[in-house]
């Protein structure tokens, strides 16, 4: 084992011989640690816990230690892991607890991004992607090649289908299907021009009344967006301003927010 000098290593830890620890990590009682694996700096590994080869644990991450569940009195409950997964920084992962049968159980080629916490006694297969700050409650279940996208949260006992994708910032209180491509509504709605914010930029009252009235013809009118770059063309507007705000939608490759 190749182990920096600061980190700290319970006796009672089983680290196979491959195994990297970086600076001022802690690796506690009851850990298990296969082969390959790398412990990078500042993480903290409780247990017990049982990780299986080449996984990669980055910078603050904290994974097997206490449930945060309030029935939960020091029981002794197990976090399983198994191989060449990837959890990135501040990741959090928690042990099981007696009453949701004892275990966190997380496959193998799994991708847990930044931020991501994964509840007690969710069970997770291989292959998923959790993008940053995605959220388990306790007791989720994620079928295999699933995608969480960012700041997803799912409720606790909520499972989640199999190949199925989750859109970004999804509050989820019910199963979603496998196989499926599932987000919440995003009604994203243009309030005009951002006046205050370009007056203390310096911009002149003539330049900002000009943006507010070419807000007016692209998102508060009926007109379509073609039709409305036409009406602003036609207003013969003297901002440079404006003249960016029209390349900028013409040159859209995904559309604009209107």
């Amino acid at each position: 084992m190749t182990a920096h000098p600061t980190a700290i290593i319970h006796p009672g830890a089983q680290v196979a011989p491959s195994v990297s620890v970086g600076p001022y990590a802690v690796i506690g009682e009851a850990v298990e640690l296969g082969e390959d694996c790398e412990v990078m700096s500042h993480v903290v590994l409780g247990g017990p816990t049982k990780m299986g080869k080449q996984n990669r644990i980055f910078p603050y991450a904290s994974i097997g230690l206490d449930p945060q569940d309030v029935k939960y009195h020091g029981e002794t409950t197990r976090l399983e892991i198994g191989d060449g997964n990837v959890f990135r920084e501040f990741v959090t992962v928690h042990r099981g607890t007696a009453g949701g049968g004892g275990v966190t159980k997380i496959g193998s080629h799994n991708l847990l991004m930044a931020y991501v916490h994964i509840a007690h006694d969710c069970q997770l297969g291989d292959r998923i992607i959790m993008a940053n700050g995605a959220s388990l409650a306790g007791h989720v279940e994620i079928g295999d090649h699933a995608t969480l996208g960012a700041f997803c949260g799912i409720h606790q006992f909520t499972r989640i289908g199999t190949h199925s994708f989750l859109g970004a910032y999804s509050g989820v209180n019910k199963d979603i299907l496998p196989y499926s491509k599932t987000t919440v509504d995003r009604p994203l709605t243009v309030l005009g021009a951002n006046r205050i914010g370009l007056e203390r930029s310096g911009l002149s009252k003539a330049d900002v009344d000009e943006l507010e009235a070419a807000f007016r013809l692209l998102c508060r009118s009926k007109l379509n967006t073609t039709q409305a770059l036409e009406a602003v063309e036609a207003r013969g507007f003297h901002s440079e301003q404006v003249k960016a705000l029209v390349e900028f939608i013409k040159t859209s490759e995904r559309g604009v927010v209107k």
